[in-house]
């Protein structure tokens, strides 16, 4: 059976101990049920996957009236649950086979945590103790590396090292005290070429036990990773070392990410950590200027903050910024690096801008039935073309928009701040005053434009 042609089969064409408790008795059975619906984490081995970032975001609140902090949001994902046992707080990591889907039509199997890719966020506060259990669903060994908390060596998570691996069906027990604050991450110390590139990471936010300065209103967290996924591949390649093809906010890229919000005035904390396998990543926001207030080793004083619009994050780092959201509108964030705003770009295809194709359709559609020339102007005719996608992919310039074709994807999301927030906020429709459109003969005239 023949495959619909696009544009990118034409490029390719081209060129511890057992844990004996059960998860009803660790968490309580009100939490471990939504663990189970939300999360996957109930999940008996050998059950089928499903895919499991829907788009939506889900607050963890134990029910204590205040936490203390702003919650972080993470979108398209949820953070941990956990219950308090004697003081302690106790969460459950289960790594397992997830079936994902990165944006409408590009579903893959991935490895993850509680049936999501990346895993679910965990919350805690500086001077907490936590207790993590960790039960391995994988089939391989495996073992978690807390990125940048300071624990002690035994906790450390490095497979051979400092621990033996956690084989499938074990679960093992991390047990510390947080000493910081800041944006923290989790993943593998174990194989984690494969593990990581097949999707084991998480964020780790730990909020100041006495915060200073005013605290924000809305509190982002966003992971970055990039992945290689052939054109109707159902599993990314983690053996790939230098061409990825996927670039993804917290697993998804767009059109698949769901935005930030905002209401006027409000007060905007972005964390953005970076566990992709080779590349660093350029992050800018539309219509804000933001000030850098955190690395992953904690808060930067006052006084050595410093102003940006683009925020460069290196592999294994992360990054906190904040800004008030002063401009109602629908702005963009999106990685910098040009190849990183799109989706499963082929590289192999020759240069085809300038050129003369004419002729060119009819001569190859009897060898390749259905082929369209492209990229003879650049790229971004491609997004408005309609042609048929192959399964499990998903195409290279995000979506439509209230204007067009929205000519990037990837590593592309939005804020979006209206002056009144009720439900979902749809599309800004900015006043006509304040709209970029086509010039008038008389403006032309008026200011001897010729």
């Amino acid at each position: 059976m023949s495959t619909p042609l696009s544009r990118r089969n034409f490029f390719a064409l081209a060129g511890g101990a057992a844990l004996l408790t059960p998860v009803a008795r660790l968490l309580g059975q009100g939490e471990a049920d939504r663990v189970g619906a939300d999360q996957g984490g109930a999940r008996p081995p050998g059950a089928l996957a499903r895919p499991t970032s829907d788009g939506t975001t889900r607050i963890f609140d134990p029910g204590s009236g205040s936490l203390g902090y702003k919650p972080v949001v993470t979108p398209n994902n949820i953070t941990l649950p956990w219950k308090l046992v004697d003081g302690v707080k106790v969460f459950h990591l289960i790594p397992e086979p997830v079936t994902h889907e990165f944006a409408p039509g590009l579903v893959t199997e991935c490895w993850g945590y509680n049936g999501r890719v990346h895993g679910p966020t965990l919350e805690a506060v500086e001077g907490d103790r936590v207790r993590i259990y960790v039960t391995n669903r994988l089939p391989a060994p495996t073992t978690v590396h807390w990125h940048a908390v300071l624990v002690p060596n035994g906790m450390d998570g490095v497979g051979g090292l400092t621990q033996v691996p956690i084989q499938p069906g074990e679960t093992f027990k991390y047990e510390f005290t947080l000493k910081s604050h800041g944006t923290f991450m989790y993943h593998p110390h174990h194989d984690e070429m494969t593990q990581m590139q097949l999707g084991m990471m998480g964020l780790f936010v730990v909020h100041p036990k006495n915060p200073s300065g005013p605290p924000p209103d809305r509190d982002y967290a966003f992971l970055l990773n990039e992945w290689k996924i052939e054109v109707g591949a159902r599993r990314p390649d983690p053996n790939e070392m230098t061409d990825f093809n996927i670039f993804s906010f917290n697993g998804r890229c767009y059109p698949g990410t769901e935005p930030m919000v905002a209401q006027t005035g409000e007060r905007v904390r972005m964390r953005i950590g970076n566990l992709s396998t080779m590349s660093h990543h350029s992050i800018h926001l539309h219509g804000f200027h933001f000030e850098v207030t955190g690395t992953d080793a904690g808060e930067i004083p006052a006084s050595a903050r410093w102003p940006e619009t683009t925020l460069f994050v290196p592999v294994g780092t992360s990054r906190t910024v904040e800004f008030v959201a002063d401009a109602p509108g629908d702005w963009v964030m999106h990685c910098h690096m040009l190849h990183h705003a799109m989706n499963q770009m082929g590289h192999g295809s020759g240069n085809l801008v300038g050129m003369d194709t004419a002729g060119l359709n009819q001569k190859i559609r009897p060898l390749v039935p259905g082929y369209m020339t492209m990229g003879t102007t650049g790229m971004g005719e491609m997004g408005d073309m309609g042609m048929a996608m192959p399964k499990d992919s998903v195409p290279m310039l995000g979506g439509s928009g209230p204007w067009g074709p929205i000519e990037m994807g990837g590593m592309f999301t939005m804020l979006k701040v209206r002056d009144r927030l009720n439900g979902d906020p749809g599309w800004y429709e900015a006043p006509p005053s304040s709209r970029s459109v086509a010039a008038t003969a008389e403006e032309l005239k008026r200011d001897g434009i010729g």
